[in-house]
C-alpha cells in the first residue's frame, strides 16, 4: 500500500506544474513633448508599436516574464506622445521537457500579462488626455513560431 502511495507521490511532483504567482507593472513612462500645442492640432495620428518580451529564471522554478509594449504617436510629422508599459508577472512552472519551457515563457506567459499591459497604456494615454489606443489581441504564438523558424533559417545560414 504505501509503494502505492509513493508512486503516486513521485508521479504527482513529476506532473506539469504551471502557476500565476504575481502580476505588476515593472516600469510606465509617458512623454507628450508637443503639449499643449498638439491639442490645438487636426488629430490625424499615425501609430507605432513595438512589442519584446524577455525572460528571467529565479530561484527555484520561478520565472519573471516582462513584456514591453512601446507606442509611438506622431500627429503628421510630429511625435504627439510616446508610452511605455512594462508588464511583468512571476511564474512557478516545473517539469516541462526544454521546447514546452521555451513555448510556455516565450508565448503562454506573454498572453496571459498582454491584457494587463493593454489597460495600463490605455489608461496611461487617456491621462495624457489623448484617446484611448484600444490595441488589438497579440497573437504570442504566431510571433514564437516566427520567431522558432527565423531562428532555424539562420542557424542553417551559418553551418553552409
Amino acid at each position: 500500500m504505501t509503494d502505492q502511495q509513493n508512486t503516486a507521490a513521485s508521479e504527482e511532483e513529476a506532473a506539469p506544474q504551471f502557476s500565476l504567482q504575481r502580476i505588476y507593472v515593472r516600469d510606465l513612462s509617458f512623454e507628450a513633448p508637443k503639449s499643449p500645442a498638439i491639442f490645438r492640432q487636426q488629430w490625424e495620428p499615425s501609430v507605432g508599436l513595438d512589442l519584446n518580451t524577455r525572460q528571467k529564471a529565479l530561484e527555484e522554478d520561478f520565472h519573471e516574464v516582462v513584456l514591453t509594449l512601446s507606442v509611438t504617436v506622431k500627429n503628421g510629422e510630429e511625435v504627439a506622445f510616446i508610452a511605455e508599459v512594462q508588464q511583468a508577472g512571476i511564474f512557478l512552472i516545473k517539469n516541462l521537457d526544454a521546447a514546452s519551457m521555451s513555448h510556455t515563457l516565450g508565448a503562454f506567459c506573454p498572453n496571459i500579462l498582454f491584457p494587463y499591459a493593454r489597460e495600463a497604456l490605455d489608461s496611461l494615454v487617456t491621462r495624457g488626455s489623448f484617446p484611448a489606443l484600444m490595441l488589438a489581441p497579440v497573437n504570442f504564438d504566431a510571433l514564437y513560431a516566427q520567431e522558432l523558424q527565423r531562428m532555424q533559417e539562420e542557424g542553417s545560414a551559418t553551418v553552409q
